[in-house]
């Protein structure tokens, strides 16, 4: 059953809020739509990029109904604090992978993508390596890259491409900037996450030859995570 059908089953619709999170694909804002009640935007645990606690705390009214607590990049989200707030606001808790994650995974992919990301935590240098959990599954290997926000995040992952790395970035533009969402929100955490993070390739056919390429041009390219940029974008095309 999706997330919409679920608010629906609860008694969740019209008149309802539903808070969701904006650093996301939009999926949890659809959904929330498609059962007939609004979206409203909590910000983000840094670490974990899923909601936090008392952020949507700051934000629950006398309409908000539920949460939909989105479990981001194969790390389980800590569910505690908002099972707790739930219980407290008399609000209900809802859970849903990323769009794309719905599948279960092999443990045999588990382990390896596992293997590359321990691989990856110990070498790589210049970004921000993810931290790890119990339970993490390593759906997207995310690093933060440090510096000027978007504008070196997006300079350090055109020269990675250019050098044959496949990187992406994972959330372009959060949901509350989205035109169909749009709402004025301070997620001063949402905001960085959007501009400093980057997926590395960690995909179940990563062999270790390529995950000893990737280290090797991420680590060649220590220059561009440091302040005053110009010089290194210059030399770099």
């Amino acid at each position: 059953m999706g997330t919409a059908a679920m608010l629906r089953a609860a008694g969740v619709g019209a008149g309802d809020e539903v808070v969701v999170p904006a650093f996301d694909d939009g999926g949890a804002a659809r959904a929330v739509v498609a059962a007939g009640s609004v979206p409203v935007f909590a910000d983000i645990d840094p670490t974990t990029y899923c909601l936090d606690a008392d952020r949507v705390d700051a934000v629950v009214g006398p309409r908000t109904a539920a949460v939909v607590l989105v479990h981001r990049f194969g790390r389980p989200a800590a569910t505690g604090p908002l099972t707790e707030l739930g219980r407290r606001r008399g609000l209900l808790l809802l859970q849903q992978q990323e769009e794309g994650d719905e599948g279960a995974d092999e443990e045999h992919e588990v382990a390896g993508r596992r293997l590359h990301a321990r691989y990856f935590d110990g070498r790589l240098r210049g970004v921000r390596v993810p931290e790890g959990s119990a339970g993490h599954t390593y759906r997207q290997y995310v690093v933060r890259v440090p510096g000027n926000g978007r504008p070196d995040r997006d300079a350090y992952a055109r020269v990675l491409r250019a050098r044959g790395v496949d990187c992406r970035v994972p959330v372009p533009t959060p949901v509350h900037r989205l035109p169909a969402y749009r709402r004025s929100v301070v997620l001063p955490e949402t905001e960085r996450a959007a501009d400093e993070t980057l997926a590395l390739p960690l995909g179940d056919g990563l062999t270790r030859r390529e995950a000893r390429r990737i280290v090797s041009v991420c680590n060649s390219l220590g220059d561009v995570v440091r302040p005053a940029p110009a010089a290194w974008l210059a030399a770099a095309f």
